[in-house]
């Protein structure tokens, strides 16, 4: 698989969106998945963390990934969030979809355990061996309390072909430079890190998965086009001009910040799924204030 040409570019860890009766509004998802579609963005990743997928029923998971797969009808690729800290139950989960028209899985590290690198390497090994569909791995130490290493990225990357990418949410530029400088070349790095993605792309990175994608499609697949294609000075200004936006949308919670960006914006309704909360008014004002003032509205 070309993942160079496949998941080049800007793909979008879509939201839920949730009537107050905390039931998925599946005509404004339609909505919101075309939106993005029609502003640029590459791929769709369907059951992120940006999608609150740990509150979905089982039911819930089958059903929207086949909702997705429909709306998007081949658009563009497709990415599914399967993770977990049960190996052999996120395995297991592969079984459960029909994988036809995925083009990957997006894989956390396996969180509240703390497993050690090899228990790391060990848990992707597993998965490696059984995923229907090439793997992503997702670093994110911030949700899971681990990091996946460098070195046991770089390890997993060489020793297994299907693996073919890494989510890098760690915020460690240091870390992203050395798996850029070691890693094999059907392997690549995409960043997660909505606020780092233009200097991960400096470095080498293919693009992003991103948060903001969700409400600001057109502006951040521009910024990130640009930046792929050289243009830095564009891709700077559109960064700069982003950055206070990016910054208010993550100062509370997410999805917490982007679904009150998207209701500003008039696209889903501000309804989250407990524990989670909408954010203070003072934080809705201000995602509100930036969007007029940056005539995004």
């Amino acid at each position: 698989m070309n993942t160079q040409s496949i998941f080049k570019g800007t793909g979008v860890a879509t939201i839920t969106p949730f009537r107050k009766d905390d039931s998925i509004d599946f005509k404004a998802y339609e909505r919101h998945i075309k939106r993005l579609i029609d502003n640029g963005v590459d791929y769709i990743v369907a059951m992120g963390t940006t999608s609150e997928v740990s509150t979905y029923t089982s039911d819930e998971e089958l059903a929207v990934v086949e909702f997705i797969l429909e709306v998007v009808d081949s658009k563009v690729p497709v990415v599914v969030g399967l993770g977990g800290n049960n190996t052999r139950k996120v395995a297991l989960q592969f079984k459960r979809f029909d994988f036809s028209r995925i083009a990957a899985i997006l894989s956390v590290a396996p969180y509240y355990n703390k497993p050690t690198q090899k228990g790391i390497y060990e848990h992707y090994k597993y998965l490696a061996s059984e995923a229907p569909k090439p793997l992503i791995l997702y670093n994110v130490p911030s949700r899971t309390s681990v990091n996946i290493d460098a070195e046991t990225c770089i390890k997993l990357a060489s020793e297994f072909e299907n693996i073919i990418a890494v989510k890098e949410a760690s915020g460690n530029l240091m870390q992203v430079s050395k798996i850029l400088a070691s890693k094999p070349a059907h392997f690549n790095v995409i960043s997660g890190d909505d606020l780092l993605t233009l200097p991960i792309i400096a470095l080498g990175g293919i693009g992003v998965i991103s948060v903001v994608g969700n409400a600001l499609p057109l502006q951040f697949s521009t910024m990130v086009r640009s930046a792929l294609n050289g243009n830095f000075n564009q891709a700077s200004e559109l960064h700069l001009k982003l950055t206070e936006f990016i910054e208010a949308i993550f100062a509370e919670n997410n999805p917490g910040g982007i679904k009150a960006a998207l209701k500003v914006l008039d696209v889903v309704q501000n309804n989250l799924r407990l524990p989670l909360t909408r954010v203070s008014k003072v934080n809705y004002q201000q995602i509100e204030r930036i969007l007029k003032d940056s005539n995004w509205i």
